[in-house]
This record gives C-alpha cells, structure tokens and sequence, in this order.
C-alpha cells in the first residue's frame, strides 16, 4: 500500500488485496472536495484492475449508506455535510419501498432496508444518496425525528419465530412482535383483530416489538378498517376531556345570547341537506325587491359564539382541522352536542347565526351585502329530494306540510329557483367550470356488508343551495379583503405548464384549441361544453379535472381558476370546516367593531395546517371507500361485467365498471394479442400488428380476475371490446413516421404481469 491509512491493520486482516477504509476515503474526498473513482484511485496510486473495481465498490457502497453523494456523469464524490439532511414525511408502498415526502424538492426513495426502520407517516431526517436506473433520487434515514402513531390495529400470526400482528396497507412491511404471555393473557386466537401499542420501535435488525392492549370484533368490516384508518391516519376521534366539558357546558340560547342580534326569527328560513345530514350549517331565504332585485339571506351557524379563541375546543378543533366523512360515519370537527345540537340549525329552535344578507340586480350581478350576527328559527327541515320533487310538481301530495303548507316558506323556495336560474347564466358567463364527473356513495344491508353502490344526482335544489354557499363565500372574502382582516382564502392556482401542454395535445381530438401555456377557464369550457354529451364525457372530464391544480388555504389570496373568481374563501361550514370558524371570528369582531382575536399560532401555520388535514381527510376516506369495493368485489371473483375505459396507461387500461362503479386494472399482458404502444398524448393503446386501439370511453366486457386487499387492487381480464368511442375506431397498421413518441412497446403475453402503477 502506498497510503497512510489508519485502519491499514484491520483493512489487511479482512482483505487479500486491501484498499482504502472508509474513513481515508472520506477524508481524501474532503481534502479535494468533489472526485471521481478515477481521481480517488489516482490520488491513492492504484493501478491494480481488481483494487480499481474493489474501490468503485467501496463508493457505492459508501453512497448507499449516506456517507458521500454520488452525483453526475462520470459520478462525483463529494463528502455528506448537514445541508445535505433533509426532513419529510415517510409514505409507506404495500409492496415494502416507500419515500421520503418534501415540500420543496423531488421525492426520495427508501428501499424495503431503509422502510425496516419506519411506519408511514414518520417523520424522518435523511439525505440523498444516488440516483437509480429509473431517475429516482434514493436516500438514506439519518434519523427518526417523530413517530407518528405508538399505536396499530392488525391481525394476530405466528411462525417459528413467535407471535406476532401483521399490519395492512400502508404498514404491511412492518410486523409488531408480541409475546406468548401477552397472546395468552388476551386468550387471542390467530387471524383475529387486535390493537397493539409499541414497546420498542424497530431497528435495521429487528422488528418493532409491542403489548396487545384489545381483542376487536371483526363482525362487522366496516368499523374495523376506519378504525384501523384512524391510527394509520394519525386522525383524532375521540374529544379532551376539557374540550367535552366545555361543549356540555353549553345551555339553549337565552336572551342574554341573542341581546344585540339582529332578530331574523321571523323570516321563512330552511334547511335544504341529503336524507342522511346531521349537521345544518346553512338556512337560507330569498325574496323579491322592487324593480325584478332580489335579496338572499344565507344563515350560517355562529360556531365562533360556543367555540372560543384558543380553548379546548378551539384546539381539538384546530388540531383535527375539518370533520372526515366515511361511509355511514363522520368522525366530527366538533363534539356532537355542538355539531348536531346547539350549532345545527335544526327547525323550530332559536339558533345563533352569522348571515350574509345579499342584494342582486335583475341581471344576477351583486349589488351589496352586509353581515351580522343574528338570531334565526328555521321553519323546515327540507331535503334535496323532497325539494327537487317539488320543482317538478309542487301539489306533490307527499311533499311534507312543513313546505307545502307554508305559504312563504313555499314563495321564498319559488324565488330561490329564479335566482338559481339567473346565478346558472352568470357562472357560464364567467366560464366557471361544472365537469361531468360521477360521485357515489355506499349502500349497506343489515349486516354490515355492502348492498349496492349507487351515483348521487344532482338536483336543481344541489345546485340552488351550492350557489347561494359561492355567494356568500365571495361576499365573505371581498369583505376580508377589503377589511384586511387575519383570514385564510381559498386559493385554486391555474394548471402549470407541463399540464397545459397534455391537454393542448389531447384536444386536438376534438379539433379543438387549447394553450400549450397559461389556459383560461374558457379554454377548458371549450372542451367542456363540446363533450358534454358523448357517452364518453366522463373519462374525457376525469381527465380534464385531473389536470387541475389542487386547491389550498393560505393568508394571501390568489382567486379561485376553477369557479372563476378573483377572490374566494370558505364562509358557510364551520361546523366542520376549521377556515370558515376562522372568518367568522374575523367578520364578526370587524362588523362588532371588537378586537381581533389574537390566536395560538400564525396565519401562515394555520393554512398548512388546514390543508394538510383537508389532505389527510381526503386520503382516509379514499382509502376506505376503496377497502370496501375491494372486499365488496371479493365476493364477485371470476364474474363478468360491462365497464368503461376511463384512464389509458403504458402499462394497461383502467376500467370503470357501468353498474357498481368500481375501478380495476386490465394489465397489458391480458389486453389482446397484439404489440401495443402507447399513446400519451392521444391516450391510446395502439396494436402494433393488427391496429386495434383502445382509449378512453371504449365499452368493454371484463371478467374479474383477482382483489389484491394490500395494494387494494382489483384486476380485470379483458374478455371482449363492446364498442369503440368516436375517437377510437380501429386503424390500419401505422407505418414507422406514424409510429407515437415517448412512449416504450409493449409486448402482451398470456402470463399477468404485475399491475402495479409505475
């Protein structure tokens, strides 16, 4: 050896042809700052091919383990240093890979080693490493800055080793090992349910070790998985015991209450909700002015009189952020006895409220508003079913009293209607866009199980309330602006550059323009209202809505590209959305002419805050609806169905099925006999050989192949394509200048592949 290596001795020991230890490498790198394997071997004199080799090795390695960054072409090595640690959130992969989550940069992908150390949703320190055939930047965990649950529902195994409790998705790379005495102790049977609480976190060696603390019923699967999403969503559901005292506390509104409100007890006020609505944020009236005007009051609840700046309640509800909604159960924003009782706007109470009331000229356009805190009695609890039925024939014998009885309740519903039609051409006016997208909800029997999955309509009365809710919403945020006041708006940027550009090129379909850069919302009206009535138009404005940006909270307002306003916020939920509490406290101490409340965090906080949990909402609820069908489709293995192509992929077609509206993978391999290329811009499937395309909005029939519960994953075998959409048809072999860019060709075979999304 020609180097003064410290660990010369111990390298001798281990290795015939010794080099350099880690630390004279790490040390060498530092002294000259960046090198390459060349450089390194030159700068140690080695000329030896198989040393040259054992050092690229040692470098890879090294780079693996977190000790230097790799990067470019021909690599360079430079030593690791703190600006290199970043900090994220660990997103757990079922099949055992994960990432590192960040904010501000790319991603980084930990391999099933690094996952040993962690569960999704750990928040972590680690630091890029290399770059991997795939462009991915790998990385290493320095650190576990903080758990994000201690506690886990899994399901009781056993093997050689011992017991232990499998965890599902996100964490089903990560067993917790228990005792015999502790199984014991519980007289646990394997595959039962059972709640687990963390002894000793896991390490790159060993799995996590932990105490079952409860035995759950697995009777009925529903309340188990949202259970179970609960933890892994680290979302709170049961109150502090200080914030429940506070709700309880709480008595029926006296006249000290209502002293100094504006009395509005009188006015024909109602609620219009689903069948299955708790909850009653909003009452509404309209009526008409002199010269065609009209006037609306929308009644929001006064959510900020019972829950008070940074008390209990304010911080459970802060910390929860908004209500989450699962099928047949809403884990609440706020204790039942506010959200359901004092703060619900249920009939024939006296309710406190905070009311936008709203003037609007014959030609839709508002004309002034004010708001206040007022006292309100609803006259009726209306549904949107019952309303729409009234729209189509008003002497509808089995309408309820409460609405054909009042003879005003009866003259403001008929005024609202008006208006509705008159708001409906101001939003096409403005292009707001309305897409034609299918929302569903679940169907249980008695048992538990699912008895059918079924599209919700929208009304005239859906669509009646949602405008008089965007009325108030931008009443409220030009009022903030106006006032300035300490509120977060409801923000919804235009879609960047790289979006733009896929739709420009799948617009061409429709021999339609669309900007390759910066769209407006009556570019995407456009393609909107030219496809509105295809038999396709779903998968055509699933892709559309895809393509959007999505939408946040923050203290600066940017406007809302999807609705088309310059100035938007949240003003008419805050029984169940933390934002609007926010606003309210804002309007009320300006129109009150008291201090602003002085809150426990910033304004900037409490916009990645609310957004987060928004976020975090989405993806429990997502993810149970989606447990569900899996299970529900379980059932159904080896059936036949009619579906439709609604997203085209390089590795298959996803499937929409007509009836149950459930979605499912055709993986390429099972498409048909042919060599397919896809088509990114077209959104094609294109047979190489025989011309065959498939694309979005094809009908097909499809036989159920398999449910993968821990990808929740359903895979479809393709048995037959039952009709081609418009741009779809099939086309003669395209020649070498034909041939679609960008994308690789895949070759079908007869064996399934895997369905993974790539």
């Amino acid at each position: 050896m020609s180097w003064n290596d410290p660990n010369a001795s111990s390298e001798a020991k281990r290795y015939d042809n010794p080099i350099p230890s880690r630390e004279l490498i790490l040390s060498t790198i530092a002294e000259h700052g960046e090198v390459t394997h060349q450089q390194l071997a030159k700068a140690f004199n080695i000329d030896d091919p198989d040393q040259f080799d054992a050092l690229g090795n040692r470098l890879k390695a090294m780079a693996r383990d977190g000790q230097v960054n790799r990067e470019g072409r021909p690599y360079r090595y430079r030593t690791v240093t703190k600006q290199d640690i970043v900090s994220g959130t660990v997103s757990a992969h079922p099949k055992g890979f994960g990432f590192v989550v960040l904010s501000d940069m790319p991603d980084l992908f930990l391999h099933e080693k690094q996952m040993r150390w962690v569960f999704n949703g750990d928040t972590v320190a680690a630091v890029g490493t290399s770059t991997d055939n795939r462009g991915r930047t790998e990385g290493r965990i320095v650190d576990v800055i903080e758990r994000r649950q201690n506690n886990f529902i899994g399901t009781l195994a056993r093997d050689e080793d011992g017991y232990c409790v499998e965890l599902g998705s996100p964490n089903s790379h990560q067993p917790i090992t228990v005792t015999d005495d502790n199984v014991q102790a519980f007289d646990v049977k394997q595959g039962a349910p059972v709640k687990v609480d963390i002894i000793d976190w896991p390490n790159q060696h060993e799995f996590a070790t932990g105490k079952i603390t409860e035995v759950l019923s697995d009777d009925n699967d529903r309340e188990l998985i949202i259970e179970t999403t609960l933890l892994n969503y680290d979302i709170p559901s049961d109150f502090s015991e200080a914030a429940l005292k506070q709700a309880d506390d709480y008595q029926e509104p006296t006249e000290k209450d209502i002293k100094g409100r504006t009395d509005l007890r009188h006015l024909p006020l109602v609620t219009i909700d689903g069948e299955d609505a708790r909850d009653f944020d909003d009452a509404v009236f309209a009526e008409k002015r002199s010269g065609g005007n009209y006037r609306v009051v929308v009644a929001i609840a006064d959510v900020s009189h019972y829950v008070t700046p940074n008390s209990p309640l304010d911080q459970d509800a802060y910390e929860r952020g908004t209500s989450v909604y699962f099928p047949h159960r809403v884990i609440p924003m706020l204790p039942e006895v506010l959200s359901n009782g004092l703060c619900s706007l249920n009939p024939d109470l006296d309710r406190l409220c905070m009311v936008a009331d709203i003037k609007i000229s014959r030609a839709g356009k508002v004309t002034g508003y004010e708001f206040y805190p007022s006292v309100i009695h609803s006259q009726a609890r209306l549904t949107y079913n019952q309303v729409n039925d009234y729209f189509v024939n008003p002497t509808d014998k089995r309408l309820p009293k409460s609405l054909t009885g009042n003879k005003d309740v009866k003259k403001s519903i008929n005024t609202l209607h008006q208006l509705y039609e008159l708001l409906l051409k101001k939003r096409e006016e403005r292009h707001a866009m309305e897409f034609e997208t299918v929302e569903t909800y679940i169907k249980f029997n008695e048992k538990g199980g699912i008895e059918a999955i079924l599209p919700r309509t929208r009304g005239d009365s859906q669509k009646l309330i949602e405008e008089c809710m965007l009325l108030a919403n931008t009443c409220a945020a030009n009022f903030a602006l106006k006032h300035e006041l300490p509120v977060l708006y409801r923000n919804h940027d235009k879609p960047d550059g790289e979006k733009s550009m896929r739709i420009h090129e799948y617009a061409k379909n429709f021999g339609l323009p669309f900007p390759e850069e910066n769209p407006t919302q009556a570019d995407y009206q456009r393609i909107i209202e030219a496809t509105k009535d295809r038999p396709d138009a779903i998968s055509i404005h699933s892709m559309l809505l895809r393509s959007m940006m999505q939408a946040n909270y923050a203290p600066d307002n940017i406007g809302h590209f999807g609705l088309a306003y310059d100035e938007y916020s949240h003003f008419t939920s805050p029984i169940r959305r933390y934002p609007d509490l926010m606003l309210h406290r804002g309007i009320k101490a300006q129109v009150t002419n008291s201090k602003q409340p002085v809150m426990d965090f910033s304004l900037e906080g409490a916009g990645t805050q609310t957004s987060d949990t928004e976020r975090r909402a989405e993806k429990a609820s997502r993810f149970v609806e989606s447990w569900l069908k899996c299970h529900y489709m379980k059932d159904h293995v080896g059936e036949e169905f009619e579906g439709v192509v609604t997203t085209v992929t390089s590795f298959g077609l996803f499937v929409t099925l007509t009836d149950l509206y459930i979605d499912g993978l055709v993986h390429i391999s099972n498409v048909g006999d042919d060599f397919f290329v896809y088509d990114e811009q077209q959104q094609q499937l294109i047979g190489k050989d025989k011309g065959t395309l498939f694309g979005l909005g094809d009908s097909v029939k499809v036989q159920v192949a398999g449910v993968n519960m821990d990808l929740l994953q359903i895979d479809f075998d393709l048995k037959e394509k039952l009709q081609s959409s418009a741009m779809n048809q099939t086309k003669k072999q395209p020649t070498k200048k034909e041939q679609p860019k960008k994308s690789p060709a895949k070759r079908s075979s007869n064996r399934r592949g895997s369905s993974k999304k790539s």
